[in-house]
């Protein structure tokens, strides 16, 4: 007899990725994605709002959610909104990837730790960057030591840059999902417009190429956004704190701005699938990062 299909038990939830600044939690996101939605660079703090990325197969839709770096150093507003986001997505999930970063093992994610000790949902701990760890001959020893910080449901060594073992988080991470409706339309990869994710993409292109303090201290609007046939009008406006910032986000005869664009641009002709016009420009709006008005116009409160 044949099974009915509306029979066929599906499973669906919600998994945070949490972890300190720049342990490379997007990077895996996107791998677990197999397409670009969550902007990475070097630098801490690059994620700065909660991202959803959405996956779907056969009964298990996954909804990960990709957090801001639990940062308790910085007083700003701005980070006070990254902070909260965390604890409030870890509050209401039902698995947690916890990521660090290869042998080291700091006081930032002593923090994350305590904040996963308060909730009652399984916990992977994701070991990434194990491709650069030279010492190997400590590594078993290191996992040892981890394991016995937290009941960790797996403890799994990871290249979120290369892929490795990434399939091995999506299949536990799967089989940890409780029975339930999808919550998302099989084909939907995110829960952000595609006008954020430019926004996003002229960001990362500014944190890659400038220096410690500017990308902290920058912000981006997209003010226009229309689809005029199989091309993509953009707008964008770079908010800065200080006219020295916009001097160097411009470069010298505008250059460094131009590079900014060009490689936002290429990145958005692959995610959108059309020929991008793409135009910036750069303001200073002094303070932004600490005005609650202003973070909530640029959707950080979202």
């Amino acid at each position: 007899m044949k099974k009915d299909a509306d029979s066929v038990k599906t499973f669906c939830g919600y998994i945070a990725i949490v972890g300190r600044p720049n342990v490379g939690k997007s990077t895996l996101l996107n791998h677990l994605l197999r397409q670009k939605i969550s902007i990475t660079s070097r630098k801490p703090q690059t994620t700065r709002h909660r991202i959803l990325g959405i996956t779907s197969e056969n009964q298990y839709q996954c909804v990960f959610v990709d957090t801001p770096g639990l940062n308790t150093a910085q007083k700003k507003i701005l980070n006070r909104i990254m902070n909260e986001t965390v604890l409030n997505v870890v509050a209401d999930v039902d698995v947690v990837v916890f990521v660090i970063e290869t042998l080291k093992f700091n006081e930032g994610d002593l923090q994350v730790l305590a904040l996963l000790e308060r909730i009652d949902v399984p916990v992977i701990l994701a070991i990434n960057k194990i491709d650069l760890i030279k010492a190997k001959d400590s590594f078993l020893p290191h996992i040892d030591k981890l394991s016995k910080l937290f009941e960790f449901r797996e403890v799994v060594p990871i290249s979120a840059a290369t892929g490795y073992n990434v399939e091995k988080i999506a299949e536990l991470t799967k089989n940890l999902l409780p029975e339930g409706q999808f919550l998302f339309p099989r084909d939907q990869i995110t829960n952000r417009s595609s006008r954020f994710l430019a926004a996003e993409l002229i960001r990362e292109k500014i944190t890659r190429q400038l220096g410690e303090e500017v990308p902290y201290e920058a912000t981006v609007e997209v003010e226009n956004f229309v689809e005029d046939g199989k091309i993509l009008k953009i707008d964008g406006l770079i908010l800065v704190d200080k006219p020295g910032q916009k001097k160097i986000i411009i470069g010298k005869g505008g250059s460094r701005l131009k590079r900014i664009g060009s490689n936002a641009r290429e990145d958005m002709e692959k995610t959108f699938e059309k020929k991008v016009m793409l135009n910036l420009w750069v303001k200073v709006k002094s303070g932004w990062a600490d005005d609650q008005r202003a973070l909530q116009s640029l959707g950080y409160f979202e």
